[in-house]
């Protein structure tokens, strides 16, 4: 396979992350306010929906994990991203609450095998090359970052000339736009030639020694998400326009496509917790920032700090499993990870919602993910290599 072959594999693959995160799930920050608005929902109800679809992706995680050595992973992130994209437009035929709830539990429930198989087939990119490979995993997880580009220059318009009861359409355009970019993903999926098989003997993954890294990735979700449900919500109380809204979600979707090159060399060298320690501790800077430096100037520098390390994250995780664990091993280490990250997230969104609910202020909501995402820095900062002689 030629180079260039390869790199446009990755970039197909990123389209998982476009449609199973940075539409399915972070995109809904910027529908929120408009939902609320118009359904007269608590900041608890909006939290939930959130949650509603972190408790789905608990669901596919355990799913993609049993299937992992069972069904190949182009398979799996074939028929993950077709369904995520399904029920992202379904999103926007109901008003009713459960019945809402249920389309974005099935779209967790189909997201994580995305962002599972999708990790596992980046990661046998570029094998015998460390930099490429540590490239090619960033890349992928940097497809988030398009869907935020994209969301975020449509949806705050749409909200502004159509008001809030056109949330539903959204959903709609959101749904339109997964089901185009599937064929190019499947298409990239299916032409990975290193990728690890069903056929091989499950091995046991040595848990205990993977603590410090379970821990702070757990942290991590659960901060992380905080940020990306209420910052527009908070945005929109001080009042902010929809061009500040539409620009400050740009500049973290910017911000994630970059990622990778600014992070390439410390994902490459380290294989410990080091790097999920530092992505973390970036992350709870940039989220409470806005807190403590108001106005335009704050809230830029938190979403350019926000967007270059949030999805390094997931990056440096794939990256500490292809480090340290056997080929076989590398799949069913992502789906452990990414199982820790959706119980993470289930708690993120309804208990700041509740916070908010409780206080009335939006920015304490921040506050607790930012001292939240601290404790998970430490804790990633405890984890060794597995291997003992690696740096």
């Amino acid at each position: 396979m030629t180079s260039s072959r390869s790199w446009v594999i990755v970039i197909g693959l990123a389209l998982g992350v476009c449609v199973s995160n940075g539409f399915a799930r972070f995109a809904y920050g910027l529908i929120l306010p408009a939902m609320r608005d118009d359904l007269s929902w608590s900041y608890a109800q909006a939290g939930w929906i959130n949650t509603a679809n972190a408790f789905g992706y608990i669901f596919g995680a355990m799913m993609a994990l049993a299937l992992i050595q069972k069904l190949s992973p182009a398979r799996m992130f074939s028929i993950g991203i077709v369904g995520t994209s399904v029920f992202l437009l379904f999103s926007g035929l109901t008003q009713d609450f459960w019945t809402l709830t249920l389309w974005r539990v099935l779209a967790g429930v189909t997201g994580a095998p995305v962002f599972i198989a999708g990790g596992a087939l980046a990661a046998a990119m570029f094998p015998e090359d460390p930099r490429k490979n540590a490239l090619a995993i960033a890349m992928y997880f940097g497809g988030g970052g398009l869907g935020m580009i994209l969301s975020g220059t449509t949806l705050p318009a749409l909200f502004e000339y159509h008001e809030a009861t056109a949330w539903p359409l959204s959903w709609i355009v959101l749904g339109v736009s997964s089901l185009l970019a599937c064929p190019i993903a499947i298409w990239a999926a299916m032409n990975v030639q290193a990728a690890p098989r069903a056929i091989q003997k499950p091995l046991p993954l040595p848990v205990r020694q993977m603590t410090g890294a379970l821990v702070g990735y757990g942290f991590f979700a659960t901060g992380y998400i905080v940020y990306l449900t209420f910052i527009v919500a908070w945005m929109k109380e001080q009042p902010a326009s929809f061009v500040m809204v539409s620009l400050v979600w740009v500049t973290i979707g910017v911000g994630i496509i970059a990622s990778p090159f600014a992070w390439r060399s410390i994902l490459a060298k380290y294989s410990s917790g080091v790097p999920l320690a530092l992505a973390t501790f970036a992350v709870g800077i940039g989220t409470v920032l806005p807190v403590f430096w108001a106005g335009a100037v704050g809230l830029f520098l938190s979403a350019g700090l926000f967007g270059l390390a949030v999805f390094i994250g997931p990056s440096s995780v794939t990256s500490f499993s292809r480090k340290n664990l056997p080929q076989a091993a590398w799949g069913r280490s992502v789906s452990l990870f990414t199982l820790v990250f959706a119980i993470g997230q289930t708690i993120g969104p309804v208990g700041a919602g509740w916070i908010i609910d409780f206080t009335g202020k939006i920015h304490h909501s921040l506050l607790f993910a930012g001292a939240i995402l601290a404790l998970g820095a430490l804790a990633a900062s405890c984890q060794r290599p597995l291997d003992a002689r690696r740096p």
